[in-house]
């Protein structure tokens, strides 16, 4: 019997500039733990990482950012209030957490990081600095 080679794909760019996300790859197997999907785009001018979390609100989320290091995190409980004459046989609590971290590349302005949520959806915006951004082609004149 042959021994197997197992081939791993080679991380595309955005993994080279963002890194892996280790909660994620953590916890991507385990029952009951949901941590919500995003898209990272890299523009001319910026990348903009969106993370899907609809029935989050903006107040729910927390963004971090250290030492190139991005962290979103959401905590939210929610506890349903019943009247003082209510006898519950069963009440089961509703408790969600998440946290992914993305390592940003040197070519960004830090300073001008933002964030907006609308629709279910956060948007990161992350600005490159002036000079990581694409410069139109110029002629070289010949002395």
């Amino acid at each position: 019997m042959l021994p197997m080679i197992r081939r791993r794909a080679l991380p595309d760019l955005v993994d080279e500039f963002f890194g892996s996300d280790l909660m994620n790859n953590f916890f991507e197997n385990q029952t009951g733990i949901n941590v919500p999907a995003v898209n990272i785009i890299e523009g001319n001018e910026d990348f903009k990482i969106e993370v899907a979390a609809p029935g989050l609100n903006k107040k729910d989320f927390k963004i971090d950012l250290d030492r190139n290091v991005l962290t979103v995190s959401s905590e939210k409980k929610e506890e349903k209030k019943e009247k003082d004459e209510d006898k519950f046989m069963r009440r089961e609590f509703s408790y969600s957490s998440f946290s992914r971290s993305f390592t940003l590349p040197d070519s960004v302005d830090e300073d001008k990081v933002s964030a907006n949520h609308q629709d279910g959806v956060l948007t990161v915006t992350i600005p490159k600095k002036e000079e990581a951004r694409p410069r139109p082609p110029r002629q070289i004149d010949i002395k």
